[in-house]
């Protein structure tokens, strides 16, 4: 049975964006299969419609099923792990910037603002997701203008969460110059041993 490997990208991110081809190609020639959906509406992401496009490419999750989510691409993927019915396992995720608990820097926008409420409001059961959950990585740069660091604790506490901090790679997008991300990789081989 073939390893299959999830990525999920961000707010206003695409399947091209920044590392996820670089990851996608380093895992397949590992022997993983890995898949980087397009979400939809990827400028004004809400749930009722990235977790239903997320489980539709998912199909029949397993122990040999892993998630990548960058940034509100955590989110979708804790969302989403939420949903499954009651003793079914995934085999891990690794969470690049993720959050539950804050967002700061972002532009003072109504559509922005809202899409970040619609997001932080909304109730998510992390005993539910970490029932779910073998195992996970969280990782955090010091230097995120949007993730500040208090968001770990919950990984950590709540998920369970292997926690790692990287020096100076801001929110680890593309628009950073980031289009490799070994952390991200090193994390996956970790997880799926």
């Amino acid at each position: 049975m073939n390893k299959r490997v999830f990525i999920a990208h961000g707010w206003d991110g695409y399947p091209e964006e920044g590392w996820f081809p670089w990851l996608k190609k380093e895992l397949e020639t590992k022997g993983f299969e890995v898949f980087v959906p397009q979400l939809p509406e990827a400028g004004s992401p809400r749930i009722h419609n990235w977790v239903p496009k997320l489980a539709e490419v998912v199909g029949i999750a397993d122990e040999n099923t892993y998630f990548v989510g960058h940034s509100m691409g955590c989110q979708t993927i804790a969302r989403y792990l939420e949903t499954l019915p009651e003793g079914v396992k995934v085999g891990g995720a690794v969470f690049v910037a993720g959050f539950f608990k804050r967002l700061m820097g972002l532009e003072d926008d109504p559509d922005v603002r809202e899409t970040d409420k619609h997001w932080l409001d909304t109730p998510l059961d992390l005993e539910k997701v970490k029932s779910h959950l073998l195992k996970s990585v969280a990782i955090f740069s010091d230097n995120d203008p949007y993730v500040p660091l208090d968001n770990q604790d919950d990984f950590r506490d709540k998920l369970g969460s292997e926690i790692i901090i990287k020096q100076k790679m801001g929110h680890f997008s593309g628009s950073n110059g980031i289009n490799e991300l070994p952390i991200a990789l090193e994390s996956v081989l970790k997880i799926a041993q």
